[in-house]
């Protein structure tokens, strides 16, 4: 019998993925740490019962403390559940990137949350980080910041690692995991290259994270990847770092819980997406295991939603969809946007060039290999401007622009599109959750006589 629930915490089960092997053809064995029976749910619990530990030890957070701290969600129920039972309060910074049920659970266990906007950058006055560091002084309450917390990784090297290891019977040949704030593939990789160094440590990553190369934004997947290296990230343990794209990871996601029986998140689907790559290079003799960090039940509005997921662009909803009515235009054309810095004249002479009448307004980071968008300009509403004040014409974009586009995945029906345009003069189309043109009433039209065309034909 556990005094309390703290005391279940770690010794996750871990599991042979038998459909997985079977439906990708795998020789080697693949297991998944199962880390959802934590009762927070999530890997997040070791560290966070760790870093309180820590804080208590080194006079930190003292008897009726207030616990600040900016969190995708996972970390923040397990330090909930922590200071539940060790009598502190907690406050949570959180972006609009993550599911609303996430922001319900943790005001469940009785936690403030504070939810910030994601399209900013860490130093922003308004970015999720500056939040919890100005919350911190103004409550005069205890950050574990897990980003920078040695007891983050400390926690996985403690109990982690040495689960897998004695499981495995010390037969483990790859391990993988998301990276993140990192603790988890850094902690664990630590105690298993002391047991063994031949053990490969895979970081599985989101394709716009920095990890992976890219500037850290945008993605969708949550609680993985970071747009900045925490103090965790060490890669002269990891032997690979393979990039996921948000479509691989929500699909991975849904495949596993269909096929194994098990509720994982767009996280755990990156995870186990990566680990499928590694296990079909593995031999019969290895044992490839990837961490699970937590339950899909906190993906339900979002992976696990199928009008969210087509409107992302990630299924399709029908054979006849958005995607045929761009294919009437060619090739699909590449996306037409101007930057947020970029001027109200370069607009308009883009504008005029392409002979398009709105374009959205997305920003861009090198490598450029993703737009992010933030609003959108209309020919009529620059008109208007300009006619008011010639000066706009050197104005930057960002300051006339108008809201974003609506957006319409290119796997959803034509006949949303005609509804939607009957109140937007254009919609942006998304694949895979990221921008891919701008669909107006000429494009429908065009398509409509193409159809019209074909069945006379």
């Amino acid at each position: 019998m556990a005094e309390s629930v703290l005391d279940l915490i770690g010794n996750t089960p871990l599991v042979v993925l038998r459909r997985l092997s079977e439906i990708h053809h795998l020789s080697c064995v693949l297991a998944m740490k199962t880390e959802t029976t934590n009762p927070g749910g999530s890997a997040k619990d070791r560290p966070a019962l760790e870093m309180i530990l820590a804080a208590e030890h080194d006079g930190l957070l003292l008897p009726g403390g207030t616990i600040v701290e900016p969190t995708s969600g996972n970390t923040g129920v397990g330090l909930a559940i922590v200071a539940a039972q060790r009598g502190y309060s907690c406050v949570f910074v959180m972006t609009d990137k993550v599911a609303p049920e996430k922001i319900s659970l943790l005001r469940a266990y009785g936690a403030e949350v504070v939810v910030c906007p994601v399209a900013v950058a860490p130093e922003d006055p308004q970015s999720y980080y500056s939040v919890a560091e100005r919350l911190t002084v103004e409550r005069n309450a205890f950050r574990p910041n897990q980003y920078a917390n040695p007891n983050n990784p400390l926690a996985h090297e403690k109990t982690t690692g040495p689960e897998l290891w004695r499981q495995t019977g010390g037969r483990i040949t790859h391990f993988i995991a998301g990276a993140g704030t990192c603790g988890t593939i850094t902690g664990t990789a630590r105690f298993l290259k002391q047991q063994n160094p031949d053990i490969k440590i895979i970081a599985a990553d989101p394709d716009a994270s920095v990890f992976s190369g890219g500037s850290g934004r945008p993605y969708l997947v949550e609680g993985v990847g970071e747009d900045f290296f925490p103090a965790a990230w060490a890669p002269e343990l990891y032997d690979d770092v393979i990039p996921i794209s948000d479509a691989e990871s929500f699909l991975t996601a849904r495949e596993v819980s269909r096929e194994e029986g098990i509720l994982i998140g767009g996280s755990g689907g990156m995870a186990v997406a990566a680990a499928i790559k590694v296990a079909k290079r593995a031999g019969p003799n290895d044992i490839v295991v990837v961490l699970n960090p937590d339950s899909g039940r906190g993906y339900l509005s979002r992976v696990f939603d199928d009008q969210w997921m087509a409107n992302y662009g990630f299924t399709r909803e029908c054979e006849q969809c958005i995607g045929e009515v761009l294919e009437t235009r060619g090739n699909t054309p590449q996306l037409l946007y101007v930057n947020p810095s970029h001027t109200v004249r370069q607009a308009i002479d883009l504008m005029r060039s392409n002979g398009i009448s709105q374009i959205p307004v997305c920003k861009n980071t090198p490598p450029f290999a993703f737009a992010e968008v933030s609003g959108s300009v209309d020919e009529l509403d620059l008109m208007e401007a300009v006619h008011r004040d010639p000066g706009v014409m050197s104005t930057a974009v960002e300051k006339v622009m108008g809201p974003k586009l609506p957006t319409i995945g290119i796997g959803q029906k034509v006949e949303l599109a005609v509804a939607m345009l009957d109140a937007s003069p254009a919609l942006l189309v998304l694949s895979g959750g990221r921008p891919l043109s701008v669909l107006t009433r000429t494009d429908l039209l065009t398509y409509f006589e193409a159809v019209a065309g074909a069945a006379d034909g």
